[in-house]
């Protein structure tokens, strides 16, 4: 390889290069659908919460750890001897731009086309809500907020962790990601045994939702988006949802939050954005607000190394 171009996978350019990498190779090949690394995260997750889960904090934060540490360590260790191909490795298998746009598309699709029951089925592969009632503006309802809210998630966490930390940063952020999925729920099982879990992923995620939630309010509404960020994201459960969802809405200019049905029972929800309730076009525009945010973050990262240089 010439001098000039392996200067450049390791001077400031190594690491725009790196995401813009890995983004294409998730844009091209989607999704693992065998062996995917964080599919098998979550099974030994499961594994160790089954046989540790005592309902206890401490018990908790040892569980993470066993869970998390091992993986992170190694990444560490690893990248030093290959780090362009580790960092690409990474974050492509930590990307779910792809898969989160596909299942927004499987939803619109069937919405579009008056096939209301499939719309629903595929909307409740990726929300808790229950789905089985819901009206054609609550499926596309519930599948905006869970693109906008996976932007964040999936995408634009990753991809400030990998800013930061190369590719064993986004996996300390993922890992910590599918954890609080999977153990951070305020149910009896898991309210102290998943606390550290929520606690700790709200504190990785505090600076990325709002960069995400900046990011949706620029490309979009934006004088619309921030109103609704500073006067909605405070009485949102979440910390992090409440600011990305909500500029994310307004950016749109639709109404989501309100009532939704969890385990059998009405949640009356604060409201997000402004303006009529989505329609199956909208979840195709909040697909086009992910893309076009995606660019946005590729593009100053290179920016970024352009100054460095």
């Amino acid at each position: 390889m010439p001098e000039s171009l392996a200067a450049l996978f390791q001077g400031p350019f190594a690491m725009p290069l790196a995401a813009l990498t890995a983004v294409l190779l998730d844009r091209l090949l989607g999704e693992p659908t065998r062996f995917h690394p964080l599919v098998g995260f979550g099974n030994l997750a499961a594994a160790i919460e089954k046989r540790l889960n005592r309902r206890h904090i401490a018990i908790g934060v040892l569980a993470w750890l066993l869970a998390v540490c091992p993986w992170v360590a190694l990444a560490f260790w690893l990248r030093p001897l290959a780090p362009f191909a580790v960092d690409v490795l990474l974050l492509y298998f930590a990307l779910g731009a792809q898969s989160l746009c596909e299942h927004a598309e499987a939803i619109a699709k069937p919405l579009r086309e008056g096939r209301l029951d499939e719309a629903r089925q595929r909307v409740g592969w990726i929300v808790s809500r229950e789905t089985a009632a819901l009206d054609e503006s609550g499926v596309a309802k519930a599948g905006v907020e869970s693109v906008l809210e996976n932007g964040n998630d999936a995408i634009f966490g990753t991809l400030f962790w990998f800013a930061l930390l190369g590719g064993p940063g986004t996996l300390l952020f993922r890992l910590a990601n599918t954890l609080d999925a999977m153990w951070g729920y305020r149910t009896e099982r898991f309210n102290l045994f998943g606390r550290f879990a929520a606690r700790f992923d709200d504190l990785l995620n505090w600076l990325p939702a709002r960069l995400t939630a900046l990011t949706y309010a620029l490309l979009g509404r934006t004088r619309n988006a921030l109103a609704c960020w500073k006067a909605q994201a405070p009485g949102w459960e979440s910390p992090n949802a409440g600011p990305v969802m909500a500029a994310g809405a307004g950016s749109l200019g639709v109404q989501c939050g309100g009532a939704a049905i969890y385990h059998g029972e009405v949640e009356i929800r604060p409201p997000l954005g402004n303006g009529p309730e989505p329609v199956a076009a909208d979840l195709g525009r909040a697909i086009t607000l992910i893309r076009r945010s995606l660019w946005l973050w590729l593009a100053v990262f290179f920016l970024t190394g352009f100054l460095h240089a």
